[in-house]
């Protein structure tokens, strides 16, 4: 296994994760949140889902996009599983753009996110976009303890 099958491995089993915990909350809890300035439960997954979408473009442009369409905008949220469908076509760019790199690509590529703090090598920029869903899994596992709501086993 090379470099870019580990990290595409590596997202595979983020989102299979992620995917177990959003489809064992509650439809009737989805709205939830832990306080009026947090997000809800549906607005974190969207945000995770969406977030992937702009990273992908960003890695397509070596940069932070100067404006940004997003396509989750005026969506109404119905279900987990309605979110997944329409971000599955995102999700399968994202993971070709990822397969199409070299290993070289990973050290000598940049990503220029000066507009917020950094620039970074891709291979490092990829580590920071798993990271990214990874965190927010594991605050709504904190969702979940804090409402009272059954946790899925992440850890199988």
């Amino acid at each position: 296994m090379n470099a870019i099958e580990i990290i595409i491995l590596n997202f595979e089993e983020i989102r299979r994760r992620s995917i177990k915990v959003w489809s064992g909350i509650p439809e009737d809890r989805l709205d939830w949140q832990p306080d009026n300035k947090a997000m809800t439960i549906k607005e974190m997954i969207r945000h995770v889902l969406d977030s992937e979408h702009y990273y992908h473009l960003a890695l397509i442009n070596k940069g932070s996009l100067p404006s940004y369409d997003s396509p989750f905008d005026n969506r109404l949220f119905s279900s987990v599983e309605v979110e997944l469908a329409f971000a599955e076509t995102y999700r399968n760019q994202f993971i070709n753009t990822v397969r199409s790199f070299s290993q070289d690509d990973l050290s000598t590529v940049r990503i220029d996110r000066s507009d917020v703090g950094y620039v970074r090598t891709l291979g490092d920029m990829l580590m920071r976009i798993a990271y990214h869903e990874s965190v927010h899994t594991g605050q709504l596992l904190d969702y979940l303890r804090i409402a009272g709501i059954e946790r899925p086993k992440v850890w199988d």
